[in-house]
């Protein structure tokens, strides 16, 4: 069975941030995949002069580094066999978790993941899902997800979903494009415009992708795959 590794990475996904949109993300590839990949990341720091450990994060975006990040964002987008799912939720103030039995927003946020990364699963592959260490609660986060996942792949044995692990990002590069795609569709979504370097880094994404990053893709779109979800409870 082949395997498959997958970065998952988040913004403003908690209930009282004061942000309206929010954005679970993903990248995937082949395992055998990911080393080679890596090393052509580090070597694109490489070029523009910066050290192999420096950690690419959306915050960090500017105009001074911004070919930079138009060559790491190329790089996913030249390469086959890297692939980008996000799920959008435009507004988080349109939730009612009260008006479902047993839901509150944290069981919300685990459905919200299986939603985002289910279209990624095959029954005939393995997965290694890894998420950037965040907070002291990451180690009842990662479970709690394996069990979510597992149990709606009916997975129960784990032969699908092989392991659910916390990794640094800063070690991880792969994580770390994940974070910079993750970043631009979530800018898109909350339609900023503060930053001149990050607007270029979407309107790229977009000519790149040819989506607009706020509207639902095809289901089996491979490259950019977008689900913008819709707070069925709420009554229009």
């Amino acid at each position: 069975m082949e395997i498959f590794n997958v970065y998952c990475d988040e913004s403003c996904h908690l209930e009282n941030d004061h942000q309206r949109a929010m954005v679970l993300g993903a990248i995937w590839c082949p395992l055998e995949n990911c080393r080679e990949i890596s090393v052509r990341l580090r070597e694109i720091k490489r070029k523009h002069e910066l050290p192999s450990d420096f950690e690419v994060k959306w915050t960090k975006v500017s105009p001074a580094k911004i070919r930079f990040y138009l060559d790491w964002l190329d790089y996913f987008f030249d390469y086959d066999e890297l692939h980008f799912r996000a799920l959008i939720v435009p507004d988080k103030s349109r939730l009612r978790h009260e008006a479902f039995p047993s839901q509150d927003h944290e069981t919300w946020y685990y459905k919200m993941y299986f939603d985002m990364l289910k279209v990624i699963f095959s029954p005939e592959a393995r997965y290694r899902i890894y998420l950037d260490i965040k907070d002291t609660r990451g180690g009842a986060k990662i479970k709690k997800l394996h069990d979510v996942l597992c149990n709606n792949l009916y997975d129960f044995t784990r032969d699908i979903i092989e392991r659910v692990q916390l990794v640094h990002s800063r070690e991880v590069e792969l994580l770390q494009l994940a974070d910079l795609l993750i970043g631009a569709v979530s800018y898109a979504n909350r339609g900023l415009q503060g930053s001149l370097g990050k607007l270029q880094l979407v309107e790229r994404m977009k000519a790149r992708s040819k989506y607009r990053l706020t509207k639902t893709t095809l289901y089996r779109e491979q490259k950019v795959n977008l689900l913008r979800w819709r707070a069925q409870e709420v009554q229009e």
